[in-house]
């Protein structure tokens, strides 16, 4: 009965808290927040002073007294207060976007983690959504959300594999009758991929970049194989030889070469994950192949770069940046499926 009432005046979500960025999804209505993992709070006061995209706008522009932080690292909590005041910022927002409706924000929350993380862990993500508001909380398999979000059939006997790489951790799963057959987490991500640019430029230019200076330059001419088209962007730093300011000229060639450290450690855990694969299962997956999300698979070329590697054909899931939200939601609408994946019911607290 009180199920049905709260259904009545709140939203459900299902919340993809990531390193990088956080995306919420509501029941019957999609996406409706993908922003930063990122928080602005006074260093003196601890007053939050912005969340999300604003709060990413001040990194590294901020005055001595405010901070802007991201309260996430490899996937899981590193700032409890940081992390409750970003989970209710956007549960708040959530519900203020849907104003036409009287809304309590009191939802039940679907959130994907990392299966390496601990016991300790979890229960952080768990506190934290409950203080941030949520009334009930279900802490799901980061691979299994994204695996259900891109409809891979993890139900079937056959075997399905899913590589989620995302800000801070690259989630790697073969799953089959509805759970994990094998399954790996690595902390090596797109936040790694960001400080192997940062280092080349270093190492080669004797030139200091920022994190998002080196994420926006992955974006924007980023990939793992060799393009028709190599393009080139601007860099400004700061020169560590003279302390002054300095630009370059850096090609997408240079990019390639300062991602292959961790490219070459993501594709050492795929090999790692299918060789530990039963017999049955890959001959499955050398027909079904390897499903690519989360915002690594973004990046230019990574699907011919692993295919050439792992000898496996490799899909790139559409919308791979959502995919893990989208999963989240589709267990929220049904809790008999949640149930068939075999989730750990424990969590619900």
């Amino acid at each position: 009965m009180f199920d049905s009432i709260w259904n009545l005046v709140t939203l459900d979500i299902g919340i993809d808290l990531g390193t990088a960025n956080t995306l919420v999804s509501v029941q019957g209505k999609g996406i409706m927040i993908n922003e930063p993992s990122v928080v602005a709070i006074n260093r003196k006061t601890k007053q939050v002073l912005a969340v999300g995209s604003e709060a990413r706008q001040m990194i590294g522009r901020t005055p001595a007294n405010v901070v802007a932080i991201r309260p996430l690292r490899d996937g899981v909590i590193t700032d409890f207060d940081t992390t409750q005041a970003m989970i209710r910022y956007f549960i708040e927002k959530v519900h203020s976007l849907n104003a036409k409706m009287f809304t309590i924000p009191r939802p039940r929350v679907v959130i994907g983690v990392p299966s390496s993380v601990t016991e300790v862990e979890r229960q952080a993500v768990v506190d934290a959504s409950k203080s941030a508001g949520a009334r009930e909380v279900f802490v799901v398999e980061e691979a299994v959300a994204a695996a259900i979000g891109v409809g891979l059939p993890i139900e079937d006997a056959s075997g399905s594999m899913i590589v989620d790489i995302g800000g801070g951790t690259t989630d790697i799963a073969i799953l089959s009758l509805g759970g994990i057959v094998v399954d790996k987490t690595i902390q090596i991500a797109g936040d790694e991929m960001d400080q192997d640019i940062v280092n080349y430029i270093k190492h080669k230019y004797n030139l200091l970049i920022g994190e998002r200076s080196a994420e926006d330059v992955k974006i924007s001419i980023g990939s793992a194989y060799p393009q028709k088209e190599e393009k080139a962007v601007v860099l400004q730093g700061r020169d560590l030889l003279s302390g002054l300011p300095k630009s370059i000229e850096v090609s997408g060639v240079e990019v390639r070469e300062a991602l292959m450290n961790s490219l070459s450690s993501i594709t050492e855990a795929v090999k790692d994950a299918v060789e530990e694969t039963p017999p049955e299962l890959l001959a499955d997956l050398s027909s079904s192949g390897l499903t690519l999300a989360g915002g690594g698979a973004m990046l230019r070329g990574i699907d011919k770069y692993l295919e050439e590697r792992v000898k496996l054909p490799i899909i790139i899931a559409d919308d791979p940046l959502t995919a893990a939200v989208r999963g989240a939601s589709k267990m929220l609408e049904n809790p008999e499926f949640l149930k068939k994946c075999q989730l750990n019911w424990d969590d619900v607290i």
